[in-house]
């Protein structure tokens, strides 16, 4: 067997270094022509950011010291005036001011205040409104303590009109030096965008004022409605740390999103930067646009080498498929091992990989609500389905494991299997049809309906790949009793759940091992082998067991026996009621030790109009409720440090408030099986707001809170 490896890699090496010499030598030719291609796109475009700063600069420089001098010559006009006379001759200051204004485009209003915040004369309203109080505007309380020069506060809204403007301030001069009112001029913040927007064809896509503490004064393109302070962690406000008078540096926008070569420069005087920013995406673009022809003549002529190489090596490697089939038969085994060590982990690590999904699919769903464009909406639609499946896989671990929490419930399959036929839909293909042969008189059987869903699935994704070019997919319930001579190990009375397909069918050999764990014929990658034995844990968790019949060219039958129970069945098990956004009514106590989670969860209980106390732990729950406080329901995880958990919680509040109703949630915790033994209600995580208003809603109703109310 070595000596057959040696010479299969003697004869093949030569033809595979061949191969990946004719692919990877045009690759690398082309890689190092679009990287230094690229670094002089990225030098020019760093010469067009210093340019667009350039301008910008002198510009607002200009616009600033215009300013400065219409304060100076206000200043000018009202010397020596006290505020009686000021306010009898307001009419004619008025007019004065007005036609100061009217020559400045970047001047909004001229005002002037007394000490105390009041206005006394301004450019655009006669007469000022006496009872308005600005005392609490920055660039008002920035002059009361101590000269603060030129002042340039942040945008704000106007109290009259309700504008947008930031305002640059001085104080007006008294005879002894003391506080004697300032002189404020309201800067529009249009004509600053007006003017980028004039010039962004010829420098960059970004430009901005931003004050040194992070917030906007204006910015091209145009921000929200609302104004926007860039956070201690952006890109911006972490450069001039280090660089506080000029820099360049590359980041994604807290705005839009879009990733720049940003440059900045701090205007002298001022506490204000200018900063001009360029897309990424537009020097790809230029960068693709250059490489076009050579890539139009390289790529063909690369392949015609790469497929007469590989031409070459597969004839070769024919004569040597045993040995392939070992290296195939290797990879499948470590696969195979790399998962088995996964499901030994699971119960570890299932808490805090759940916790991480819940925090994923919770900030998606948040930001999916303020998507603002098809791109944004796409990349969460791939957060959430990555997440999602992340979900399924570690259930389909721990179910596999039996450490999956079971919350059975009495159902009707007849009545409750018509319901799934969409995410069945979802789930295979249009070439197949769906079929349901349902009993009319089926008996009732008790299981956890989730993982009924989740088996289903499995079967029906397997059913998928076996009918390549299309078939049909039956469901089929029945009822059947059970004699102590079928093998199976069971006897009774049970419901049979049979599900067909009209596939390539399973070899005998194959059939024996299709529920054991980690087992799968599909190619490395594409199977984890879990989803049938998801199917057979279930069934064996359930109190029955799962079967599969097959024959090769015509099909296969997995079929699920599950005990009948005598119990009645729920009227409303489907749970597919979805309860309308912002009608939940209450004060919910929200026990939760993870911060992130925390916030997730509060934000969508607000949004469903409920009111949220968070405790960090059980100990400080209890303590609330122990002031009286009322609360209408108790939302709490069950894993939390300290000497209490969350059934611990439960227990006490079953135990001291009754009548308070308790919602528990975990990711994974031992004690979860227990809890749900006891009677509790358990959300698993990660869970949507639809899955958190369903859970609520059947535990507390609306006509109970106004009554308790």
């Amino acid at each position: 067997m070595d000596r057959a490896k040696l010479k299969s890699r003697n004869v093949l090496r030569p033809l595979q270094v061949l191969a990946v010499a004719s692919l990877l030598g045009p690759l690398l030719f082309f890689a190092y022509t679009a990287w230094s291609g690229y670094r002089v796109l990225e030098r020019q475009a760093d010469e067009r950011v210093e340019r667009g700063l350039d301008v910008i600069q002198e510009h607002t420089l200009k616009a600033f010291q215009t300013i400065e001098r219409t304060i100076a010559e206000t200043n000018e006009i009202l010397r020596d005036l006290p505020p009686e006379r000021i306010r009898s001759q307001e009419a004619y200051l008025q007019n004065r001011l007005r036609r100061t204004q009217s020559t400045l485009p970047q001047i909004e209003a001229i005002w002037v205040f007394d000490r105390n915040g009041h206005p006394l004369v301004s450019s655009t309203i006669y007469p000022v409104p006496q009872n308005l109080d600005n005392s609490d505007r920055d660039y008002f309380r920035a002059q009361v303590p101590q000269d603060a020069g030129t002042f340039i506060g942040s945008t704000i809204t106007a109290r009259i009109n309700n504008i947008q403007f930031f305002v640059i301030s001085q104080r007006r001069p008294s005879t002894d030096g003391s506080f004697n009112g300032i002189v404020a001029i309201s800067v529009h913040p249009e004509h600053f965008r007006e003017f980028y927007a004039r010039i962004s064809r010829g420098f960059a896509d970004s430009f901005g004022l931003i004050r040194q503490e992070g917030d906007f004064l204006a910015r091209y393109p145009a921000l929200a409605n609302q104004p926007f302070k860039l956070n201690a962690q952006s890109g911006f406000m972490r450069s001039i740390q280090t660089q506080p008078e000029a820099g360049l540096f590359t980041a994604t926008s807290q705005i839009d999103g879009i990733t720049r070569r940003v440059g900045y420069r701090k205007l002298p005087g001022y506490p204000v930067y200018a900063q001009v920013g360029m897309d990424r995406a537009a020097l790809w673009s230029e960068l693709w646009s250059t490489m076009a022809g050579l890539v139009a003549f390289g790529i063909p002529t690369t392949l015609v080498l790469f497929c007469l190489s590989l031409y070459a090596l597969r004839r070769t490697e024919s004569f040597y498929g045993e040995v392939h089939r070992r290296e195939l038969a290797e990879a499948a085994l470590k696969q195979a091992q790399r998962l088995e060590a996964v499901g030994h982990l699971t119960g570890g690590v299932a808490h805090d990989f759940n916790n991480l999904l819940m925090i994923v699919k919770g900030n998606a769903e948040r930001l999916r609500r303020y998507a603002a464009d098809e791109r944004q909406k796409r990349s969460l639609d791939a957060i959430e389905n990555a997440a999602t499946r992340g979900a399924n896989l570690t259930r389909q671990l721990l179910s596999f494991s039996r450490r999956q929490a079971h919350e059975p419930q009495v159902v009707q399959l007849s009545s409750h299997l018509p319901g799934l036929q969409d995410m069945l839909r979802s789930s295979l293909r249009g070439d197949i049809a769906i079929q349901m042969i349902l009993a009319p008189e089926l008996w009732n059987a008790c299981v956890d309906l989730n993982e009924l869903e989740l088996a289903i699935l499995n079967i029906a994704v397997n059913a998928r790949d076996a009918m390549p070019e299309g078939g049909s997919f039956m469901i089929e319930t029945r009822n059947v009793t059970l004699p102590g001579t079928t093998g199976l190990g069971l006897t009774g009375d049970f419901v049979a759940l049979s599900i067909s397909d009209t596939g390539c069918g399973i070899p005998e050999d194959v059939l024996a091992r299709i529920f054991e764990p980690f087992f799968t014929t599909k190619e490395v990658g594409k199977g984890t082998g879990l989803g049938l034995s998801q199917v057979y844990g279930f069934a064996r968790q359930s109190g029955g067991t799962a079967v599969a019949t097959s024959t090769p060219g015509q099909g296969t039958t997995v079929t699920v026996f599950l005990p009948r129970t005598n119990e009645h069945a729920n009227s409303d098990h489907d749970g597919d009621k979805k309860p309308s956004r912002r009608t939940g009514q209450g004060h919910i106590l929200l026990v939760e030790d993870n911060v992130d989670i925390a916030d997730v969860t509060r934000a969508n209980l607000e949004e469903l109009g409920y009111r949220v106390t968070h405790a960090g732990n059980a100990e400080r729950a209890l303590d609330l409720l122990g002031t009286g406080e009322a609360f209408d329901l108790v939302f709490s995880d069950i894993v939390m440090p300290g000497d209490l958990n969350g059934v611990n919680l439960a227990r006490s509040v079953r135990e001291q408030y009754r009548s308070l109703p308790i919602l528990l949630t975990t990711g994974y915790s031992n004690v979860a099986q227990t809890a749900l033994d006891e009677g509790f209600t358990i959300l698993r995580k990660p869970y949507d707001s639809e899955d958190l208003a369903r859970s609520i809603g059947q535990m507390i109703q609306v006509e109970t809170i106004r009554e308790g109310a």
